[in-house]
């Protein structure tokens, strides 16, 4: 839909390993209907793709986009296996057209606020950051048992915004909980989480993670330096409030649902995307953020494990 919308973009193929979820899409949107995703990045005039298939397929799905020369905006993350990973850098590195990772967040209008203003210098150093972010329920089973973990399914979103701050993390500590679903305790994985992360300058980051959330998506940042603090908090679809004998200041419901919370992020996104293969100077997430997420969410799964702090190096 964001490619159908965009002024700078045309949808060329659409690919679906579904051949009538393919053809639906291709007859609502346009462009042509394929189901080999190969043959979709070497179709002819195709310039940039989109990567949104499940995990496993990433790495092969970003290797050809690199030896056909296009653009390539994979959703997160690249991989579960870091080794895999590693194994394309070199490439990613030398790549003729943008990798761009799908950390959305960035772009969201009130986080990105945020980061120009501590970057401005309106609180002072940064010395704390603080990162909520809760689902309004969990994923199915059969999505949690493929996803991961929460760490690399999840909190990598929120590993990625610490990192867009605090470049430089050189601790993680992790600790996570099983505190309502027996279906994902039984899968090896937590239901929610709290990391410290640590900075090269002493920064602290404080991230707080649930897969559950009785009042909607919750999605919240706070940055705090000797000069004050900055604070984003959740959306709501209406700015009215309403005072009575039941409730003050009572407001409708949080959005409950990523694509509504980020609906904007993903727009911003694919035009910065867009613009980027177009050859203009952007800044967005790379495959070397992509990486450093993933580092970050492996050492939150040793910490959580083995109950103690690891030292990560994001710079080798």
């Amino acid at each position: 839909m964001s490619i159908a919308r965009s002024e700078n973009a045309a949808l060329h193929v659409v690919c679906d390993a579904v051949a009538d979820s393919a053809r639906r899409t291709a007859e609502t949107y346009g462009g042509r209907a394929l189901t080999d995703p190969l043959e979709a990045i070497r179709a002819d005039g195709v310039e940039a793709v989109v990567i949104a298939s499940p995990t496993p397929t990433h790495v092969e799905l970003l290797s050809a986009a690199i030896e056909a020369g296009v653009g390539a905006l994979c959703e997160k993350p690249i991989d579960l296996d870091i080794a895999r990973v590693d194994a394309l850098r070199e490439r990613a590195r030398s790549a003729p057209a943008p990798v761009m990772l799908g950390f959305n967040r960035r772009f969201d209008p009130h986080f990105a606020e945020l980061h120009r203003r501590v970057a401005a210098g309106e609180i002072g150093r940064l010395e704390h950051l603080a990162v909520t972010s809760r689902d309004p329920e969990p994923a199915p089973d059969a999505y949690i048992a493929t996803s991961g973990g929460i760490f690399r399914d999840m909190t990598i979103h929120d590993l990625d915004m610490a990192r867009w701050f605090v470049p430089e993390v050189t601790s993680v500590s992790a600790v996570g909980f099983r505190q309502f679903s027996a279906g994902i305790a039984g899968l090896g994985d937590y239901d929610a989480a709290v990391l410290t992360l640590t900075g090269a300058g002493g920064e602290s980051v404080v991230i707080t993670n649930s897969r559950h959330s009785a009042y909607g998506y919750d999605q919240r940042l706070e940055a705090f330096g000797p000069d004050g603090l900055l604070q984003v908090g959740n959306v709501t679809e209406t700015a009215v409030r309403a005072w009575g004998a039941a409730a003050v200041e009572a407001t409708g419901p949080y959005q409950r649902f990523f694509l509504e919370r980020y609906s904007a992020a993903y727009a911003l996104e694919l035009e910065a995307f867009v613009r980027a293969v177009r050859g203009e100077d952007v800044a967005y997430p790379g495959f070397e953020d992509g990486r450093a997420a993933l580092l970050l969410a492996d050492a939150a799964g040793v910490s959580a494990r083995e109950g103690r702090a690891v030292n990560v190096d994001l710079t080798a």
